[in-house]
């Protein structure tokens, strides 16, 4: 008879086990510290399966149990640190009989899993014949009846980790965004060389029945060609390629990018592999273009998560615990999703079976059918691209010349990643559709002074070829300010909107870009030129702009911001007791810093919405000082505590470090550091990219909506000035008028109600960081402690 099991644990408490399955991908460990400190938080103990299946299969040293520190510093690291293993045994019945003597064994009742469909439908498996596994165990006198009775019934949630983002029912999952970003990264590096010798470069990138990669990194670099296996080109596909990229020759680009997933092949189902399309390219009858391939491999798979898999990871980790927790007998198996900014559970079992009808519509050739399986953002995505890389050639596309409109695009406010990328999509759409889009200078500034300067003035065309190349890059190449049209002259505003004849405006940028919205929307009724339909596309790193909860530019800052904090926690680890005070942007929205302290493991952030208190610093030191003295020699022990600029008036980054190091007095060190504008990043991220052209094509297309601009139908239409958003699972319009009552703390510069808010709590919790005394701040008294329940 083997071992007994541990005895059950008091009440509804729990031993859940962690696993990683299937493939690798960046953020896995993420969601390894988040289950595991999340469990042990809530009184259960955490247990990990190491190589997977195959560890579940094995036993004995595979199954270790977890402690708090076990984790620590395991955010940073790329792969899965507890190991992933193909396991033919699990396959077959008596594999995952030892696999449920094993669980029974450690007392374990419940299992996360983090892996790909493959793994998350054995999982599923493996759960349905868990009653019948047990039974046997007992027929078999492997284990007595007692021994098992407390183990009748297996609970099990997933986490879908594949850099392929191929799960149906979720828009991202962890890893797909850091694969994107190498892929991303080395097509920005190829450009430069293709560009300099005027070539060609065939790249491929993973997929078997899933372009998301492929399509994606289209989209962020400004790709001429990409070949996806959920959508076959129509007809010739040879002939469609060859017209598009001698059109983009003809106008002068000096280089050529084709994008190729390495499921990519015909509408008859033939294979179209990297080398049909450089002898293609290559020609000489033909293009006779002087073309490379590069085949990108593992590359995409390794390397740290990015920011945005860090806290996707850990949300959906800390999710999947609850799930554990809140599930019945009867509870179907959930997978924990993302739909655009909102974590939620969904059945496995469909989105496995949908998955799985993908990739059979793809065999049957029911191609319409794949690209429906697939969530909104593809195909969106898709049809943004297809727009933004076929601009002058889609006649079908072209409206009548009575309906073509002047468009104005103007930045306002401070760079953001992506809003170069945003304009780019808003012109490729304007273009193709026949609207002509006009470029503003310098934001209201340059267009009042600047407007008539000679030889070149704040007012003219984009012109194609030199938007064309602006989809990686950062900054804003038209140029932007804080300026408002009230500073410049709201009379003079108008009178300039008047003189060049504007049909529509298009704004992007953050809260400056938003008030400016907002003086113009209300100076209508004096103004019948200001009489035209607005929309702004929210881009700033501090993502404070009221009527979403997200803007451009801050992924891109946060992954700055995540960079240069694993840098600066390196020197606090190597020198093992020092602790970083790092002061982050934001203006006074706290989301830079909370969102930053989720993806560094921060011990403590401070934001603008909770403040500062004499007391708080108090007991956070006390808490430095307690770790630092219990703390037995173990690697990483470096700590950082990330601070908003405007989160005190009082207590500031060298303010904090220099008390905490008064207060240690020499048992650790305490330094600050201040990463600037740093944060307001170099290059884009592919979020940031990707997003912008989706929602600038959003923007333009409802501007066009508007063909009668009567000032009577502006006026009586609150949906004539709005800000697009993303709001928990919807891209929505909002009406300006309301966003301005409604949502906005105007004092503040920021929303009422910021969703980002409880966030705060999770890091409180995955870092260790015990209660402490609260400021007496409007915005967060009464706010219940939504992860520890007090």
């Amino acid at each position: 008879m083997a071992p007994a099991p541990p005895p059950p644990l008091s009440g509804r408490k729990r031993r859940i086990a962690m696993m990683t399955s299937g493939g690798d991908s960046p953020g896995m460990n993420g969601a390894i510290r988040a289950v595991v400190r999340m469990v042990i938080e809530k009184g259960c103990e955490a247990y990990c399966v190491y190589e997977g299946y195959e560890g579940l299969v094995q036993g004995q040293n595979f199954i270790r149990k977890f402690e708090w520190s076990d984790v620590r510093g395991w955010l940073s690291e790329g792969g899965t640190l507890i190991g992933t293993a193909r396991c033919m045994a699990f396959y077959e019945r008596p594999g995952r009989l030892k696999a449920a003597k094993n669980m029974v064994l450690n007392g374990i009742d419940a299992l996360i899993i983090c892996g790909g469909d493959g793994s998350l439908t054995g999982a599923d498996k493996f759960r349905a014949e868990w009653p019948g596994l047990i039974e046997e165990l007992v027929e078999k006198k492997e284990l007595a009846a007692e021994q098992v009775e407390p183990f009748k019934h297996l609970n099990i949630v997933g986490l879908v980790g594949s850099i392929d983002n191929d799960m149906s029912g979720t828009d991202a999952t962890i890893g797909c965004y850091s694969a994107l970003s190498r892929i991303c990264e080395m097509v920005d590096y190829i450009e430069a060389t293709a560009s300099s010798h005027s070539r060609a470069f065939v790249i491929e990138v993973m997929g078997r029945h899933c372009g998301w990669l492929a399509l994606m990194a289209g989209v962020a670099t400004g790709a001429d060609f990409v070949f996806i296996p959920e959508k076959p080109r129509a007809g010739n596909w040879r002939e469609e390629m060859c017209k598009i990229v001698a059109r983009h020759r003809q106008i002068g680009k000096r280089k050529t990018i084709v994008i190729v997933a390495e499921g990519a092949h015909d509408q008859d189902g033939n294979k179209i592999s990297p080398d049909m399309i450089k002898d293609l390219l290559a020609d000489k009858s033909g293009l006779a273009l002087d073309t490379r391939i590069t085949t990108l491999g593992h590359v995409q798979r390794g390397g740290v998560a990015c920011a945005y898999d860090r806290y996707l990871a850990t949300l959906q980790g800390v999710e999947a615990v609850k799930a554990v927790l809140e599930a019945t007998p009867e509870t179907p198996t959930p997978f924990i999703a993302i739909t655009e900014n909102k974590i939620c559970r969904k059945p496995l079992v469909q989105a496995v079976l949908d998955t799985k009808e993908v990739a059979k519509a793809i065999e049957a050739h029911d191609f319409d059918r794949a690209m429906s399986l697939r969530d909104t953002e593809f195909s969106d995505i898709y049809e943004s691209y297809m727009t933004t890389t076929t601009t002058d050639l889609n006649d079908a596309m072209r409206l009548p010349p009575q309906k073509h409109m002047r468009i104005a695009i103007i930045h306002v406010g401070a760079p953001a990643g992506g809003v170069n990328a945003a304009t780019r999509a808003a012109v490729a759409y304007c273009l193709t559709r026949g609207h002509t889009p006009i470029a503003i200078h310098n934001g209201f500034a340059g267009f009042v002074r600047h407007h008539d300067d000679k030889p070149l003035g704040a007012v003219r065309e984009f012109d194609w070829l030199e938007v064309d190349n602006w989809a990686s890059k950062g900054g804003s190449e038209i140029g932007m300010n804080r300026e408002l049209p009230s500073e410049s002259g709201m009379d003079t505003v108008a009178a300039l909107f008047k003189q060049y004849n504007f049909d529509g405006l298009f704004l992007i940028g953050g809260f400056e870009a938003f008030h400016a919205l907002s003086q113009l929307r209300k100076a209508q009724e004096k103004y019948s030129s200001l009489c035209i339909p607005m929309t702004l596309l929210p881009a700033t790193i501090s993502n404070n702009v009221p009527g979403t909860e997200y803007s451009l530019g801050s992924d891109t800052c946060l992954n700055e911001l995540v960079r240069y904090c694993d840098t600066i926690k390196q020197s606090a680890s190597a020198s093992r007791r020092r602790v970083f005070v790092i002061e982050t942007q934001g203006g006074r929205s706290g989301y830079v810093a909370t969102l930053a302290g989720l993806a560094v493991g921060a011990v403590a952030v401070y934001t603008p919405e909770e403040g500062i208190s004499i007391d708080m610093l108090a007991a956070d030191i006390k808490h430095l000082k307690k770790v630092f003295r219990e703390d037995s020699g173990q690697s990483r022990a470096g700590r950082l505590i990330l601070i908003n600029e405007k989160a005190s008036p009082v207590y500031h980054a060298k303010l904090i470090a220099d008390m905490i190091r008064q207060e240690a007095q020499n048992r650790f060190e305490t330094r600050d550091a201040l990463p600037g504008h740093v944060q307001q990043g170099g290059t884009p991220s592919p979020m940031d990219r990707t997003r912008a052209v989706r929602l600038a094509i959003k923007c333009i297309e409802h501007l066009e909506k508007y063909e009668d601009r009567a000032d009577s139908t502006i006026l009586g239409d609150p949906m004539s000035s709005t800000v697009i958003g993303i709001k928990g699972a919807s891209v929505v319009f909002t009406p300006m008028k309301d966003v301005e009552e409604k949502e906005t703390d105007w004092p503040n510069r920021r929303p009422k109600n910021e969703f980002w808010l409880g966030l705060k709590d999770v890091v409180d919790v995955l870092s260790g960081r015990p209660e402490v005394p609260r400021p007496e701040s409007p915005s967060w008294v009464g706010r219940r402690r939504i992860i520890r329940g007090a």
